[in-house]
């Protein structure tokens, strides 16, 4: 590892201080990601401005029923929390299903969402990489694409996002709270992160030394739930990831209508990728197996997969189409239940391997 500056940083103002002054400059906080790369010469910070110890670390309800997390909150103790549990379970599938126990136990709220991603060619300085090193190529282009993106890549980048949780978040239209030297202004999550179009290295609209401090949730939704696929049931990156939220006209009707739902999907493009051509399919009709698979197939129109993964396709659609069952109370279809519904990937049927949450 490259020699470097350490500095503790007293408050949240200090720390952008010190971070936007100097160029070559790193907030860290849980290092769960950020020392990997470093380890492996990815990053090479000068400085690094320890923001762990800030008081940033309470989930507080608010009075308009909004709930605010500090960016020091961990990952392990969000998704135990009592009131994400109850009221946006969706969130706290998605924490278990990141990651290892004991990366939950160090990974911060701010540094999950700064998560880069973990495409091969991106961990590899010896290879060309234009989200490390912009206009020196694109190596996933013709080479290993197995987890590489089906939406939104461009011919800079294919690589995807990691994080489980900004998926869930997505879904729950969440907003990012940021302080930088000009002061305090909120993003919306799903602006927050950006396609690669042809700067593939800027992965957030964020400025130089501007500091994620909280992330606020809207009031919960009446329904919601995040399902992973995955090569193995712990320790891995989604293949396909789904969060869903929504609310039902009549839950208790045998075919509910879905009066209003955000979607969003991991695994599947650079950032997380909101399904606006599905909810659009969705909202206000009826909560059918047809309904759901047409929903997946408008938001797929326009995937170009890669060599290495086009079985992300069937796999994103009965992925969706689980959820939404789950969530709605819609019976399976026959197909399905018979087993002749599972089109097959490259090491097997596309749903195998889909696991509850859990560590």
């Amino acid at each position: 590892m490259i020699p470097f500056e350490y500095r503790r940083a007293d408050d949240a103002a200090s720390a952008v201080a010190l971070v936007s002054g100097n160029p070559n400059a790193a907030f860290l906080a849980g290092g769960t990601n950020l020392v990997d790369r470093m380890k492996l010469g990815v990053d090479n910070p000068g400085m690094l401005v320890d923001v762990s110890r800030l008081p940033l670390d309470a989930v507080a309800v608010l009075e308009d029923g909004r709930v605010r997390i500090g960016t020091n909150v961990r990952n392990a103790d969000l998704a135990a929390n009592a009131v994400i549990r109850r009221r946006y379970p969706v969130l706290a599938q998605a924490l278990l299903s990141g990651a290892s126990g004991q990366l939950r136990n160090m990974a911060t709220t701010g540094g999950n969402l700064l998560q880069r991603t973990r495409c091969v060619y991106f961990q590899d300085p010896s290879t060309p990489c234009n989200k490390r090193e912009p206009g020196t190529g694109c190596s996933a282009v013709g080479g290993y694409t197995r987890y590489h993106a089906i939406l939104g890549a461009s011919e800079h980048c294919v690589a995807t996002h990691p994080s489980d949780m900004a998926v869930a978040l997505a879904a729950l239209d969440a907003a990012v709270v940021v302080l930088g030297s000009d002061g305090e202004r909120t993003i919306e999550v799903s602006e927050f992160h950006r396609l690669p179009g042809d700067e593939p290295e800027k992965d957030t609209v964020l400025g130089h030394g501007e500091l994620v401090t909280a992330v606020e949730l809207p009031p919960a939704p009446q329904r919601s739930a995040y399902r992973k696929v995955r090569d193995r049931a712990s320790y891995a990156f989604a293949l396909v990831s789904v969060a869903v939220a929504l609310e039902l006209e009549d839950d208790d009707a045998v075919t509910p209508v879905i009066r209003d739902l955000r979607i969003a999907l991991g695994g599947v493009a650079h950032k997380p990728w909101r399904a606006l051509q599905a909810e659009a399919v969705l909202r206000g009709a009826p909560a059918t197996e047809e309904n759901f698979r047409a929903a997946a197939d408008a938001e797929l129109a326009a995937a170009e997969p890669l060599h290495d993964n086009g079985f992300k396709l069937p796999m994103t659609r009965n992925a969706l189409a689980a959820v939404l069952r789950e969530l709605t109370g819609a019976p399976a279809p026959e197909a399905a239940a018979a087993g002749t519904d599972h089109p097959e990937g490259p090491e097997g049927p596309v749903d195998a391997g889909w696991e509850e949450m859990g560590s």
